[in-house]
């Protein structure tokens, strides 16, 4: 074989380089990890959501100053959606989110897809299907993951 003089000299320096900018980005191999708790976090926010359970959505899910752009194109607050909730404006039949994408940015995660439900009681648009683009919002702190904003914006009722 025909070495090159300097060919030892280049390689030295990209392979620092590639492992210097892995060895940058170690956090992102715990993301998976991180995803698969969001994924379950945001699997367990339906549950309670569906089963109303006040006590998970109030004390696991949703941070006290949760804002929310809704779908009735308003801004709100934590205890907007609590009031809507215990008043019964908030009530599914069924509600399948279907997530498209998760970004983290530190101790943020940022969820992105569509959603469908089936409103039923006194909420708005009771008995149709009705689909929606969705984005929640985690933080994570020292007490764990918590949603501090969430957006939701329908597309089609049928």
């Amino acid at each position: 074989m025909n070495h090159h003089p300097n060919a030892r000299r280049v390689l030295n320096p990209a392979l620092a380089l590639l492992t210097l900018l892995l060895c940058s980005h170690l956090p992102v191999l715990s993301q998976p990890a991180d995803e698969a708790e969001i994924r379950n976090l945001e699997r367990l926010e339906v549950e309670a959501l569906l089963k109303v359970d006040t006590a998970a959505l109030y004390n696991k899910y949703w941070s006290p100053g949760m804002v929310i752009n809704t779908p009735a194109n308003r801004v709100g607050t934590v205890e907007d959606t609590k009031r809507l909730l215990l008043a019964g404006m908030i009530d599914y039949s069924f509600l399948e989110r279907n997530i498209e994408k998760i970004t983290f940015n530190e101790n943020i995660a940022i969820v992105m897809g569509h959603e469908k439900m089936q409103p039923r009681g006194v909420s708005s648009n009771a008995g149709k299907i009705v689909t929606r683009r969705f984005t929640n919002i985690w933080m994570k702190s020292r007490s764990g993951w918590s949603i501090v904003a969430r957006q939701a914006t329908v597309i089609s009722v049928e």
